[in-house]
């Protein structure tokens, strides 16, 4: 017998949440999501944050098909030279501080968060590990063991010891990052928290403390890397450099890729005592590397970084004011508008998607809802997107 996709979908397919009317898409361009049934839906919230270039840019789709004509895999990570691992490095390097010279490749956020949490260990020789609260890291057992939600984890204790948490932009709790610290984990952005932003003040007094006290600063810019915040980099918003660097999402234009970047210097403690201090079949895929160069390449031809900051704020200009809206908070092209009420919340993405609108909420605020749509959107596409909005909240009974 013949099942369709979607009885597939249902029967076979591992998920990790129930999804009673799952969507179909057959096909996706720019900011537009295409179902079988012939509905064209705007996305705005690119798949969390991956789709910076949009969907199915043509400088991405024609690196893709490039590369696949020469070789994809070929041999674990790191055993062969290929053109799209090297000029894909050299081009983030050239964009990043000297600091931040050598990238380690991965497959996705979560194995970069793996692969720092283990280099800062390494460098530092210590155990001690602080994140924050509220914060989201991924769902391997050493990235949940750093994330700030006990709900989440509680299920799959025990997870990695003397891990501790502070509260996010609490400059007193600074004090509990001592020389037995060997890393501090923070997105410089609170992404799932519903887009907190830190004060700059006291991102410089973390900077400082963590060189006080030789603690390696991480920062996870996994949601928030590649141009969502308005730069290319969020860490260039605060003026201060981390140590480790973690990247993904947007950084394969659509193919799945992670790093994590740090000084040449201290990722060759990883290549000794032990050898294949950390190790990666399919890291860097050349396929994934291909796509990210060209990207990358993309964002900084079309300045999309530098665009990001004036089309978030039109989002704000034209949604701030409704009846339903509390707050928006806005950097970027990354928003959390915020309601009133969180029993609204359901009822204004139910209505939004009825409108062919895709939103989404956050894993840790109730009261909000995501907006982060391709980074290639025009200023006319977001009018026409705050109106259909406007006219969703205008139906909430």
């Amino acid at each position: 017998m013949y099942l369709t996709d979607r009885e597939l979908f249902y029967r076979h397919l591992a998920v990790p949440a129930e999804v009673p009317k799952a969507l179909e898409i057959v096909r996706a361009e720019g900011i537009y999501l295409y179902d079988d049934l012939g509905n064209r839906y705007i996305d705005l919230v690119s798949g969390v944050s991956v789709s910076n270039v949009g969907h199915q840019h043509p400088a991405v789709v024609e690196a893709v098909k490039e590369q696949v004509e020469k070789y994809m895999h070929l041999m674990v990570y790191g055993k062969y030279i290929q053109s799209p691992q090297v000029r894909l490095a050299g081009k983030m390097a050239k964009n990043l501080p000297s600091a931040l010279d050598s990238v380690y490749f991965v497959n996705s956020g979560s194995e970069a968060i793996e692969g720092a949490l283990k280099l800062s260990k390494r460098i530092t020789g210590r155990t001690e590990m602080i994140a924050f609260k509220n914060a989201y890291h991924g769902h391997t057992h050493g990235a949940m063991s750093m994330l700030g939600n006990e709900e989440m984890k509680y299920a799959f204790y025990p997870l990695l010891p003397d891990v501790r948490f502070l509260g996010f932009n609490s400059l007193d709790e600074l004090a509990q990052i001592t020389k037995k610290t060997a890393c501090v984990l923070i997105e410089p952005v609170q992404a799932e928290a519903g887009i907190l932003v830190p004060d700059m003040s006291y991102m410089r007094a973390l900077r400082d403390r963590c060189t006080e006290t030789g603690a390696m600063l991480i920062f996870d810019e996994v949601q928030m890397g590649f141009g969502r915040t308005g730069k290319l980099f969020a860490f260039e918003h605060f003026d201060v450099v981390p140590d480790i660097l973690c990247l993904a999402k947007a950084m394969g234009g659509g193919m799945p890729i992670g790093a994590f970047v740090s000084s040449k210097e201290r990722m060759l403690l990883l290549t000794h005592h032990p050898n294949l201090g950390h190790i990666t079949t399919f890291g860097g895929h050349p396929v994934s590397c291909a796509a990210a160069l060209a990207s990358l390449e993309v964002i900084l031809r079309e300045k999309l970084h530098e665009k990001a900051q004036t089309k978030g704020r039109l989002f704000v200009k034209w949604l701030n004011g409704h009846p339903l809206v509390k707050e928006i908070r806005q950097i970027g092209l990354m928003l959390a508008v915020e309601l009133v009420d969180e029993t609204i919340t359901d009822k204004v993405v139910l209505e939004m998607y009825k409108n062919r609108l895709i939103v989404d909420r956050f894993l840790f605020n109730d009261t909000s809802f995501r907006i982060a749509p391709p980074l290639t959107i025009t200023e006319e596409e977001i009018k026409m997107i705050a109106e259909k909005i406007l006219y969703s909240f205008n139906q909430i009974k």
